[in-house]
């Protein structure tokens, strides 16, 4: 799996496990500050868009992992 395809995983399972731990309907619910770490993830796949910097693809790379295509 190339680096791409890991940030994209990662990011969608941290999205979907900080809504689930941040809504007040779900049986995980903790608190409604998980939301801020929802936002922050949203935040930094729109910031690594636009100046290609992204802390879990320097850490990937340092891991041996090869970037690629993600599609």
């Amino acid at each position: 799996m190339s680096i791409e395809r890991i940030i994209l995983a990662f990011a969608g399972f941290m999205v979907m496990l900080t809504l689930a731990l941040g809504m007040s309907g779900s049986p995980i619910f903790v608190h409604e500050y998980w939301l801020f770490f929802t936002a922050f993830v949203g935040f930094n796949l729109f910031q690594s868009a636009f100046t290609g910097f992204c802390p879990l693809a320097i850490i990937l790379k340092k891991l041996g992992k090869q970037s690629g295509s993600a599609y």
